[in-house]
């Protein structure tokens, strides 16, 4: 049985990368993972336990991570949760690895830029195959508003924090802050 779980932890070792032609690239690195509680005895913020994990990464999300993510980064992990005994000698213990679907930054603890890959799309383009923009409606590949439209982002809606539905969208008025 596998379960997915998300984390947010510390990356506490330099992303390893193996990137070569006869394997899959993968990158793996160990998160640290600690709980904070406050102490109302103390009336201070007590560090709990800290879990350790192996994330380990394939294909696209490894190259992606192992040009964004650094020792000391604050990041967030989902992925699948493996639990394995292990035996080294008279040595022997529990590792707790995590398959990552996805892995991003915390922004919690500060901004990040994102920029996308298209090394995919440009290769799709060369060989004549649709990209992903391409394979898009219409209605969802087009901005909201172009530029040249003439649609002022003022007269936007915003939908109620909190109210995904588009029932309690409204416009705003110019020069009100939609926050």
């Amino acid at each position: 049985m596998t379960d997915t779980i998300t984390l947010t932890g510390l990356v506490a070792t330099v992303p390893y990368t193996v990137d070569r032609e006869d394997k899959v690239p993968f990158t793996s690195f160990r998160l640290a993972s600690s709980q904070r509680y406050f102490d109302r005895r103390t009336s201070q913020w007590v560090a709990g336990d800290t879990n350790w994990y192996t994330v380990t990464s394939f294909r696209a999300l490894a190259t992606n991570t192992a040009a964004s993510v650094h020792k000391g980064d604050r990041v967030l992990v989902t992925g699948r949760l493996r639990i394995r005994r292990w035996e080294s000698g008279e040595k022997n213990g529990l590792a707790v690895d995590v398959e990552a679907d996805s892995i991003g930054h915390d922004l919690v603890w500060g901004t990040a830029k994102y920029s996308r890959v298209l090394s995919r799309e440009a290769t799709a383009s060369e060989s004549g195959q649709q990209t992903v923009a391409e394979s898009l409606p219409d209605a969802v590949a087009a901005d909201p508003a172009p530029p040249d439209a003439g649609v002022s982002s003022s007269s936007w809606p915003v939908t109620e924090p909190g109210r995904p539905d588009a029932q309690f969208a409204a416009p705003i008025a110019a020069g009100e802050t939609p926050f």
